[in-house]
């Protein structure tokens, strides 16, 4: 028997529908890829078989991932099956990869090479100083509210006269159409971007100059673009024109486009059949992931959407264990019973905590999950929680980094200023600002010059000075040091572990995370390639900035994860618990005002449940508090699709009968229909209650009304005895009999 090449092995170990895909080579493709169903492993395939087999040379190639982690992962992959390196491989997320771009070409868009790229907290804080330059309120009109109009309307490719003509009523929008030049303007002076610019400047760049569209065009003869239904209308553009020759191989699948509230468009893979001519189609519908009763759930939820490709998964994973609803007194009750459920598997050694994962809809469901695991005593790890490079004394020093390599960076420079204290106060950095705007000139390059500001105290002068002569020693030793050493001497000069070490036992965790970031930096500069575009700390603080949301977390690595759906998407568990299905809540009340909104809500239930191996919880609540009262809840739409005979149903009380939750939702036992639109909950003397921290007891009377409602509890613990409490602020819950 001859023997195999090493193409013909990876080939081998592929199924049908993903060797069609893997070995397409010229044209363009769209992979319909399910959940579980391998695309990473035919990404990588074929970017190997392009390199090995077709004498594509590593630099030719343009692959884009959604986060910085699977770039890496993905890269990896490629070099094991290569049996080397990569090298010249462009490979990364669409911001990251859109910035490399821009260093070598920032010049012929009025950009210098050595732009910094605001994170949100820049950008936010350059738009309230914009926001109180043109009078606008920061009280009426919420940065965040206006940011986010913005970066809608960029992403979209809508121009300020287009946004107001979308919306010519709206006073938010009126104030964001206002801002949105001045606040462009304010970004290039600084010579800075923020994340929507890096998809919407390489844009401009094309349109302006054919001749370096042309020459992308030809440089990347093949592009990949992962996790497609993800894309926004820019994003698309950057693919339709890089990919203009046709080669182009977009994975993704419709049925988990989660982020239209962020700019995705799900029609852009409708588009792609359009715009491309003649696409080849191929299907990825063998899931490897989970056993048949996850998928006949999650396949019956999908079906309902209307605006679909269309697939339906299926696997080997015959059977499997029954999919386990249950319905639960109220959110605190929810959170016990998953917990103890969780608790119980693992002793029983069917799981360990690591494999097991509680997904909710909302970030503000986390606390009761993590009060219930700490009482329990069971670990757990956070996802979403504050990004390392969030953190306080981390974005203070990249601040400072910052400033050195670009000087005009005025959001670094008030940051670093600041750190530590100069005995420049705000009234001073004012003055200071005043003078910028007048001499046309950043405020470092202000500053360097204070003695000439007027109004100025001889000592603000001397620190000024100071500050700009201290930037301007570490710029240049900024050109032979790498980012770690830069760091390590930037904190020796600051005196920065004394400083922090003044703030006690956080101090102390704080400077812990100080060397982390000297570590990072270090370690980055082992691996990171050799390229023309940019310095090396241009690049560090480039990775530093792109980093995602999804690349975040804390707590401990061998316990259950928690986290929201979004979070969860291309994650995997043996057994997950999708908790607080209410209408309402999931899906959410605005997401069901329209079709597509609705749609979306079912997409991202659909991405929770295919998140399984092997075992499903759902859970609602009867009750739950919500903007500090306790509301009344019925099970969510979603519940009546999944297949009754692979279900369980369960309940955490005998105080209610559960039913038939699949045609109409039972009514609510405590609360009248007429009163469910009313604050506050009702409660009867003589009636069982939870507090969360006196336990259970019984009511004794009552007083007051609506927001000054109060109640008589005569609580169980001897040592509590009764107590007079303010219903609004109580957090009481019915405490129902326990099974």
């Amino acid at each position: 028997m001859p023997h195999e090449t090493p193409e013909q092995d990876w080939l081998r170990r592929l199924n049908q529908a993903q060797r069609d895909a893997a070995e397409h080579v010229h044209g363009p493709i769209l992979v319909l890829a399910g959940a579980g169903s391998g695309k990473t492993r035919v990404l990588t395939v074929r970017i190997a078989r392009l390199i090995q087999e077709h004498g594509v040379a590593p630099e030719r190639i343009f692959a884009v991932t959604f986060t910085n982690k699977a770039a890496g992962e993905m890269k990896a992959r490629v070099a094991q099956l290569l049996g080397r390196d990569p090298t010249g491989l462009w490979i990364g997320t669409f911001h990251s990869l859109s910035a490399r771009i821009l260093r070598r070409e920032a010049e012929r868009i009025g950009f210098g090479r050595h732009f910094t790229i605001y994170d949100e907290d820049d950008r936010l804080a350059l738009l309230k100083r914009v926001m109180a330059e043109r009078n606008h309120s920061t009280k009426l009109f919420a940065p965040r509210a206006v940011r986010s109009v913005i970066s809608g309307a960029k992403n979209r490719m809508q121009s300020a006269e287009a946004l107001r003509a979308s919306s010519p009523n709206d006073p938010l929008v009126a104030v964001a159409v206002d801002v949105m030049g001045p606040l462009a303007g304010a970004l290039k002076a600084q010579n800075a971007m923020d994340f929507d610019d890096l998809m919407l400047h390489p844009l401009s760049l094309f349109r302006d100059h054919p001749d370096r569209m042309e020459w992308y065009r030809q440089r990347f003869q093949f592009v990949l673009v992962d996790e497609f239904q993800d894309t926004n209308r820019a994003q698309y553009e950057l693919v339709r024109i890089l990919g203009g020759h046709g080669n182009v191989f977009a994975v993704g699948d419709d049925d988990q486009s989660i982020y239209g509230w962020r700019g995705a468009e799900v029609r852009n893979m409708h588009d792609f059949q359009r715009d491309f001519g003649t696409v080849r189609l191929v299907r990825l519908e063998e899931n490897y992931r989970s056993t048949q009763v996850v998928l006949d759930a999650a396949n019956a939820v999908i079906a309902e959407n209307t605006s679909r490709l269309g697939k339906t998964l299926t696997t080997r994973r015959r059977g499997g264990e029954l999919v386990t609803q249950l319905a639960a007194a109220g959110e605190r009750d929810e959170a016990e019973w998953i917990v103890k459920e969780f608790a119980q598997r693992e002793r029983l050694g069917d799981w360990m905590f690591s494999d097991m994962a509680i997904l909710y809809r909302t970030n503000a469901q986390s606390r009761a999950f993590e009060e219930s695991l700490r009482r329990a005593g069971v670990p757990y790890r956070l996802v979403g929680a504050v990004s390392f490079y969030d953190r306080r004394e981390v974005k203070d020093l990249l601040a400072y980094l910052r400033l050195v390599a670009n000087p005009a960076d005025d959001e670094a420079f008030l940051r670093a200023i600041a750190v530590p204290r100069r005995g420049i106060g705000p009234g001073s950095l004012a003055t200071l600002a005043e003078a910028a705007r007048t001499w046309n000139r950043s405020l470092l390059a202000t500053a360097e010059i204070g003695d000439r500001v007027p109004d100025l105290r001889p000592n603000v002068r001397t620190a000024l000075r100071g500050f700009g002569e201290f930037i301007n020693e570490l710029r240049l030793r900024s050109g032979t040091l790498a980012p770690g050493l830069l760091i390590e001497e930037l904190v020796e000069r600051l005196e920065y572990e004394q400083l922090l070490q003044q703030e006690g036992i956080e101090g102390a965790e704080r400077w812990e995370n100080v060397r982390e970031l000297i570590a990072a930096a270090a370690e980055w500069s082992e691996v990171v390639e050799h390229e023309e575009d940019g310095t090396p700390l241009e690049r560090f603080l480039a990775e530093a900035a792109l980093l995602s949301a999804t690349e975040k977390e804390e707590g401990e690595s061998q316990g259950v994860t928690i986290m929201t759906m979004h979070t969860a998407k291309g994650l995997e568990w043996p057994v997950v618990a999708i908790a607080g299905l209410e209408d309402g809540l999931f899906p959410l009340s605005r997401s069901m005002e329209s079709l597509e909104g609705l749609e979306e809500e079912r997409r991202l239930f659909y991405v929770g449940l295919t998140r399984a191996k092997d075992k499903v919880y759902l859970s609602w609540a009867r009750t739950r508090r919500r903007g500090g009262d306790l509301r009344p809840g019925m099970p969510s739409r979603f519940l009546n699709a999944v297949p009754p005979g692979i279900v369980e149903e369960r309940r955490t009380s005998l105080g209610w009968s559960v039913g038939p939750t699949r045609s109409k939702p039972a009514s609510v036992p405590f609360v009248a229909v007429e009163e469910l639109s009313q604050d506050t909950p009702r409660f009867v003397k003589g009636e069982r209650v939870r507090h969360r921290r006196f336990g259970t007891g019984t009511i004794d009377g009552l007083s007051g009304a609506r927001k000054d409602l109060k109640v008589s509890v005569r609580f169980d613990d001897d040592e509590v005895g009764t107590k007079q409490l303010l219903v609004a602020y109580a957090g009481l819950e019915r405490a129902w009999e326990e099974e």
